[in-house]
């Protein structure tokens, strides 16, 4: 069995520092691993770079982290990157790792992806240069998802991304915003291989709980929606649950 914790939309500046760590101070007896759906900053700065790093580096288990649109906003994404890695934490995009936990291999890939939205209500590569430069970004993202799913030799293969795969987790959120939370060219791209499970964030209001047309297991693992510190989730075993939660007061 591996044990993944993840959480995502954590959006740490200085004022965050030490809220999160008490709990995570009790991972390596809760989870073999660390995954965090993006939006690790508020404006993606470097200074809150290293407060993250502070945050959520040395807690005795592999970090693994995708960028969100927030970690963006200051377009200095490539620094803050350098100060992730610098500290220990595997950032990917469109890449993959692959951590040996418990005699397993877990291997994940990640990419942040973009908007672009789902069946029946999504924007199309047609029209103006304008629009398809929008669907184009989302083409690219996703197929470099597809492209590190596919590429992993492992036992167990989860995807993160920090916009969503589905629509189904971002029920609560506004009809009208689906288009920017996520596209179904992700979903596509996790069906497309042996996925195991899929997490995302972005969708503070959203639901945790959605499932690909091809029958992945989608979870929301945005701070507001789990509203704690990471759950936990079992792969490698009869199902993916939540058995194992930390609670931490923000």
């Amino acid at each position: 069995m591996i044990r993944i914790a993840a959480v995502g939309d954590v959006h740490v500046d200085k004022d965050v520092v030490g809220r999160f760590r008490p709990a995570l101070e009790e991972l390596p007896d809760r989870a073999d691993a660390l995954l965090i759906a993006g939006d690790l900053t508020r404006h993606g700065t470097v200074d809150e770079a290293k407060c993250f790093a502070t945050e959520f580096g040395g807690l005795g288990v592999p970090v693994v982290v995708v960028l969100g649109n927030h970690d963006h906003q200051s377009d200095a994404q490539d620094d803050v990157t350098r100060v992730l890695t610098d500290s220990g934490i595997t950032v990917l995009e469109g890449t993959t790792t692959v951590l040996e936990l418990n005699g397993h291999r877990l291997g994940v890939a990640g990419t942040k992806g973009f908007g672009g939205g789902f069946a029946g209500a999504c924007a199309s590569n047609f029209g103006e240069r304008e629009m398809k430069d929008f669907v184009g970004t989302s083409e690219r993202y996703a197929t470099a998802l597809r492209e590190a799913l596919r590429s992993i030799e492992c036992d167990a293969l989860v995807a993160l991304t920090h916009y969503a795969p589905v629509p189904e987790t971002l029920a609560g959120e506004p009809l009208e915003i689906y288009a920017f939370l996520g596209c179904y060219q992700l979903g596509q791209a996790i069906d497309e291989a042996p996925t195991a499970l899929a997490l995302h964030g972005h969708a503070h209001h959203g639901s945790e709980r959605g499932r690909t047309p091809g029958g992945v297991p989608v979870r929301n693992v945005a701070h507001p929606v789990i509203k704690q510190a990471y759950n936990v989730y079992q792969l490698l075993s009869d199902t993916v649950d939540t058995k194992d939660t930390a609670l931490v007061n923000v």
